[in-house]
């Protein structure tokens, strides 16, 4: 049978032509970056971006409607000039500093130094939902001059950079967990109005929370699901499961496959890569891991132990 290849349009041929774009999405030039990582969530994408090198570059993205970004500089010493119209000002980043701009401004900066950033993209969609659950005014954008320092910021920054290799395997729940807190701390500090606060979970919400958790062997459950099963906010749903269990959805749950796991060494002959897709865990290496840290013993040494 002969197969008839449909024949390449000029424009498909064109665009098979076309040499990779310059600049990514965010205005910086791929060629200048020596780490470029990205993983991306519901509503929200986290990037870390590296420029080793002094010469000058520019960063410049158009006008639009995608919402907002949060750069936390990782090292020290970074220093840009922001082109405001036919203005301009140089602004130094520390260790910790960071800046937050909308994507409904025009942005262009001169790049003058090298640069580690962790940054986080939110839609407009997931920033107008976190200003609802808090009961905050509508707004396209926060108020943060560049440069400066937010310590809990820079904290949560950190915990997410290892989710940004790929050989990491990355918690949905735990990504998900650390963004809602920094979209509720963002909000928070630079909308100007101080958040509303959310009361204590009734015992029935809690014990939703739990079963969604459990049920959700694929780690594809969302915290924007349970809020919503719960009828409440995220940030409310994550304060008070906090506040009732000791610890975070995250934490609850990975406490919860380690304590099936030592009940499955004790009880059963399963291979320990058996055991561990049973528990919900990545892979095999990944329960020995977590488990070795929590009990101080591998699974091997905790099966013929007990």
């Amino acid at each position: 049978m002969n197969v008839v290849t449909p024949p390449i349009t000029t424009r498909a041929a064109k665009l098979l032509a076309a040499p990779p774009p310059k600049q990514d999405g965010l205005g910086c030039a791929r060629q200048a970056l020596d780490c470029d990582q990205t993983l991306g969530g519901p509503g929200f994408t986290l990037h870390r971006k590296r420029h080793g090198g002094a010469q000058l570059s520019q960063i410049e993205t158009p006008a639009s409607r995608r919402g907002l970004l949060v750069g936390v500089a990782l090292a020290p010493g970074h220093s840009r000039r922001i082109f405001r119209g036919n203005r301009s000002s140089t602004y130094r980043f520390d260790e910790g500093a960071c800046y937050v701009r909308s994507f409904s401004d025009v942005y262009r900066a001169d790049v003058e130094t090298g640069f580690d950033f962790f940054l986080l993209e939110l839609s407009q969609t997931a920033l107008d939902r976190t200003f609802a659950e808090l009961d905050l005014p509508q707004a396209e954008g926060l108020e943060c001059v560049p440069g400066e320092r937010d310590p809990m910021l820079a904290c949560l920054a950190r915990a997410l950079l290892p989710s940004l290799d790929p050989a990491h395997h990355a918690s949905p729940l735990f990504v998900e967990q650390v963004v809602c807190a920094m979209q509720t701390h963002l909000a928070a500090r630079h909308h100007g109005k101080r958040p509303r606060e959310g009361r204590r979970l009734a015992p029935a919400q809690v014990s939703r929370a739990k079963e969604m958790l459990l049920a959700d062997a694929e780690g594809t459950v969302l915290i924007a699901d349970i809020a919503d099963a719960c009828g409440i906010s995220r940030s409310h749903f994550i304060r008070g499961f906090r506040e009732a269990t000791g610890a975070t959805p995250h934490q609850w749950l990975l406490v919860q496959r380690i304590e099936r796991a030592l009940v499955l060494l004790i009880a059963s002959r399963l291979p320990l890569a058996e055991i561990a897709a049973q528990c919900g865990f990545s892979d095999q290496s990944h329960m020995t891991r977590l488990l070795t840290r929590l009990t101080g013993a591998s699974p091997g040494i905790w099966r013929s132990h007990h």
